[in-house]
């Protein structure tokens, strides 16, 4: 059995999966190209089915092509707002945007289903592989950008078409994420959705089945 991580290699893996949070402030303090090379190599480093390597990446600096985005995102997070009952809609409507005003860098990633051809290795009886894969390799990024000191925030609350507009990304394209990048003051110690009661990590005793569904997994690990 080959072991090709010592273990204070392996506890440094296992420190930044239990580190990486979502982060919403940034530190003003620029970040260096190459770091951000760094990351998104580390993401291109990412599994996918087929090896069809679906994604792309818009690195953003531009602040006014990123004021456009912060625009439309918090439009959509009013709208989004909505959707919820009063006691959340009003935490909702508090939570930042910011962050794509604060972060010196932005990456848009997009997902191409139609890379690899109309077959892909894998990929015939479960088609949304391709989104499978880029989400795979957006943890990739999140895990390199912990390890590097750096804070990366996710935002969702965006219409696909007005990003699409902004960006001159093709029809067929999918932006399925926007990452803001940058130096934080600190690192959280628990999600921040955690911290303040919106939903509690659900137990991993729940969750894990032995077998079959629904079959606990009641033997004792040693």
């Amino acid at each position: 059995m080959a072991l090709d991580f010592d273990d204070a290699e392996r506890r440094a893996v296992y420190k930044a999966i239990a580190t990486r949070r979502d982060v919403r402030v940034f530190l003003p303090d620029p970040v260096p190209a190459a770091v951000v090379r760094r990351i998104l190599e580390a993401y291109h480093q990412g599994p996918s089915v087929g090896y069809m390597q679906p994604w792309n990446f818009i690195a953003i600096r531009d602040r006014q092509v990123l004021e456009r985005i912060a625009e439309a995102v918090e439009r959509e997070r009013v709208r989004a707002g909505e959707k919820f009952p009063d006691e959340r809609r009003d935490y909702y409507l508090r939570l930042k945007v910011e962050g794509l005003r604060e972060a010196p860098w932005t990456i848009c990633v997009t997902n191409d289903s139609t890379r690899g051809g109309p077959v892909v290795l894998g990929r015939n009886t479960i088609p949304e592989t391709d989104l499978m894969s880029t989400a795979c390799a957006i943890e990739n990024m999140w895990l390199a950008a912990r390890a590097e000191g750096i804070g990366m925030g996710w935002v969702s609350m965006y219409e696909k078409d007005d990003v699409r507009a902004i960006l001159g990304i093709p029809a067929h394209v999918d932006p399925v994420a926007l990452l803001s990048l940058g130096y934080t003051p600190h690192f959280a110690d628990e999600p921040i959705l955690q911290r303040v009661g919106w939903r509690e990590r659900i137990d991993i005793g729940q969750i894990i089945f032995l077998d079959g569904w629904a079959r606990t997994w009641k033997e004792e690990l040693k």
